[in-house]
């Protein structure tokens, strides 16, 4: 690191520090505006703050580790997860901002009556507010930490890491706290740009070094099952060896077919969730926030991965000693190797933007659920709003301490994905047919969140062996059918509370005929034939530019245009859709 690193990554804190004190007075007014940005969000604004929050610090990480284990095909174990996406983008993000409510988890009691209601709304408050939401700030700290050392190994150690990452998680609480949602977003936006810059350079300059010799060169020197874009199916691939990702047909069905609808992860809940809902309820309206997360979907899968893969591609020729599980410090070998002055700081700078844009929503929107779900709904109720923005602004801080508490007592993160898939599986349908079906009640849910974790108990204690993602085969099927019988045996929703959410959300369809009979005064939304059609063709958009500039980078130009031209019909499809029976 020179001089010219140093000013480069000092004046990136400072400008992210101004954005937070500019927006401060937007939101002093209100829980509105600390937490939904005033519902004034624009689509391009409310879209890249989602994908600013995905890109962590560790992502380029993963993507390096996941390409030189099992190569590009290795991405399927996240990109099958663009199925639920498109989901939410056609059939939640208009419910989302139609219902006005504050936080997804509000939705409950706004949904359903009664004590379980209120119940199941601070749990969750707690949940994933605290809970969950710390330990994903800790996983992203984890791997802030491992960029540091690894870049600074005459600096940073195991032992003093921890110091620098709290430094730096201050100041995003300070400027989160300060600002509410409008500095994040707008700090997200610059930080995303920045990142993006800093990767794409880094690809640029490492695989056109003499090492790698350009994309021509890089496709010499690999194997063949590095360039593959799809898994293998049929086969498994040995643990611990370098290969193409093999996959039996019940793994890949698994994926495909179960994972997308039936299993809650956060960030990627099925029915849109968690600050994905809450970029959705702070656009302007219903059609920015479709656009939103539309933009979202495609930027995530299509724009974002391809600097990250050919880094991870470069690290395999690069760094062939590197064992299986240390591929992603691939990523960091890279950055101190080819980097000169002034780019190695504008990377560590944008390492710090994906870091800090990622921690800076999970403060504001844990703090939300604190706020909104707990404090204010069950500890002081009617307090003016000046009071609530002063104790999100604590509770901010409060929550950045805690995670760097939690920081210290994490050793690893392995597991923990599949895990929280696991215990989350057969949740999904109930987060997607509350919205669509009268009968489903708080009880259910409380069920849907209960069971997998005792089915997963029974499966791991008692030794059976069967390993994720075969278990999904087990834990959905006892998960639905538990929450279905728990919704026909006990006491549904109170028809007021129906009526009101069906006046406000209106969502149509046969699952709310009982109630729609009772209010024809009630305009039902429709359309949802075309809903079908646009969810298959945003699939097929966001797939075919993954695939068209892979096969671009890659010589197959041919191809490229092909798969162009399909995402470009496919986009057609879409845009012939949005009409007023869809927005």
């Amino acid at each position: 690191m020179q001089f010219i690193d140093w000013v480069i990554i000092i004046l990136y804190f400072l400008f992210s520090l101004l954005i937070g004190l500019y927006f401060s007075r937007r939101a002093s007014g209100s829980t509105e505006n600390f937490f939904l940005s005033g519902r004034k969000m624009t689509w391009w604004l409310a879209g890249l703050s989602m994908v600013a929050t995905t890109f962590a610090a560790d992502t380029p990480l993963a993507v390096t580790e996941l390409v030189g284990q099992s190569g590009i095909a290795g991405n399927w174990l996240w990109w099958n997860m663009l199925i639920g996406g498109m989901l939410t983008v056609f059939f939640f993000s208009r419910l989302w901002r139609r219902a006005e409510i504050l936080t997804d988890v509000e939705f409950i009691e706004f949904r359903y009556s009664g004590k379980a209601a209120a119940v199941l709304r601070g749990f969750k408050a707690v949940y994933l507010g605290v809970f969950m939401n710390t330990i994903i700030m800790g996983w992203v700290n984890l791997a802030m930490i491992k960029i540091l050392t690894g870049m600074f190994p005459e600096y940073v150690n195991a032992e003093n890491a921890i110091l620098f990452v709290g430094a730096c998680m201050l100041l995003t609480a300070f400027y989160s706290a300060l600002s509410g949602l409008w500095g994040v977003a707008v700090t997200d936006a610059f930080q995303f740009i920045l990142a993006m810059a800093g990767c794409i350079i880094l690809a640029v300059i490492v695989v056109n070094s003499q090492q790698i010799g350009g994309l021509d060169g890089l496709q010499a020197k690999l194997p063949d099952w590095a360039l593959r874009f799809t898994p293998q199916i049929g086969a498994e691939s040995e643990p611990g060896v370098g290969g193409i990702l093999a996959m039996t047909v019940s793994t890949f069905l698994a994926f495909i077919a179960i994972q997308w609808w039936a299993s809650w992860y956060p960030g990627a809940e099925p029915g849109g969730g968690g600050y994905v809902a809450q970029r959705m309820m702070s656009a302007k309206d219903e059609k920015n926030s479709l656009f939103a997360t539309l933009f979202f979907q495609v930027a995530h899968y299509c724009i974002r991965p391809w600097p990250w893969i050919i880094v991870g591609l470069c690290a395999i020729v690069l760094y062939p000693d590197l064992s299986h599980s240390d591929k992603g410090l691939g990523y960091v070998k890279a950055m101190n190797e080819f980097l000169p002055a002034g780019l190695k700081g504008l990377l560590l700078a944008a390492f710090f933007a994906a870091y800090m844009s990622t921690i800076a929503t999970h403060l504001n929107w844990g703090t939300s659920y604190f706020i909104n779900d707990l404090y204010r709904r069950f500890i002081e109720k009617d307090k003016p709003e000046k009071h609530y923005v002063l104790i999100s602004r604590i509770a901010t801080i409060v929550f950045m301490f805690l995670s760097v508490i939690v920081t210290t007592q994490m050793k690893t993160i392995s597991g923990v994905w599949s895990f929280v898939i696991e215990c989350g599986a057969g949740l999904g349908l109930v987060l997607i047919l509350r919205w669509f079906w009268w009968r489903v009640n708080a009880l259910s849910e409380i069920v849907a969140t209960l069971t997998p974790f005792v089915v997963y108990g029974i499966l791991y204690f008692g030794k059976f062996d069967v390993k994720f993602p075969e278990t999904l085969y087990i834990i959905v099927p006892v998960t639905t059918a538990a929450w279905i019988v728990t919704a026909y045996l006990t006491s549904p929703t109170s028809t007021e509370t129906l009526k009101k959410f069906y006046t406000k959300v209106h969502p149509g369809g046969p699952g709310w005929r009982k109630i729609s009979q009772q209010m024809p005064e009630v305009t039902p939304d429709s359309g949802y034939p075309k809903l079908v059609v646009s969810w298959i063709a945003g699939i097929v958009l966001v797939y075919s530019f993954l695939f068209g500039i892979g096969n671009l980078l890659f010589g197959g130009t041919g191809t490229s245009v092909v798969l162009f031209g399909i995402g470009l019909a496919s986009a057609f499809v879409i845009k012939k859709n949005f009409d007023k029976s869809l927005i």
